[in-house]
């Protein structure tokens, strides 16, 4: 298969850079699959969980938002945080998710759709480490 070149950055670091096989992408329109080739784009990144492929092993990062942008350089996803899954501190997400709905109240109109759209996204990363780890 052919690889890539791809860089996962976060203010606080370059939390991924190397050659690889697929990454798999949480955008806001939709999640995407990039492989080699892939034409050029510029996506948003919503909250959820990144899958890198390389030699057929997987590594799963949480991104909470961003850019991907694939060019013939290679696929760069600007991430406003990224967190390997192994390294997230699972209660302090639980914890997180318990006070943004304890302060959907505080929101209204546009700003609660936005809101409740963030914490669904949160929900979706828990439930879909809940089922990573049970297999």
């Amino acid at each position: 298969m052919a690889t890539f070149h791809f860089d996962l950055v976060s203010p606080e670091k370059l939390a991924f850079s190397g050659e690889v096989d697929q990454v798999d992408v949480p955008g806001v329109e939709g999640d995407f699959g990039v492989l080699a080739g892939h034409a050029p784009i510029v996506a948003t990144v919503r909250p959820g969980i990144l899958t890198i492929t390389t030699g057929g092993s997987q590594q799963k990062v949480i991104v909470l938002g961003g850019l991907a942008e694939m060019s013939e350089k290679g696929l760069t996803v600007l991430a406003d945080v990224a967190t390997s899954t192994a390294d997230l501190d699972r209660a302090r997400f639980a914890e997180t998710i318990t006070e943004m709905e304890a302060k959907l109240s505080e929101h209204e109109g546009s700003e609660l759709d936005h809101a409740i759209e963030r914490l669904d996204h949160f929900k979706s990363i828990q439930q879909e480490l809940s089922t990573t780890a049970m297999h």
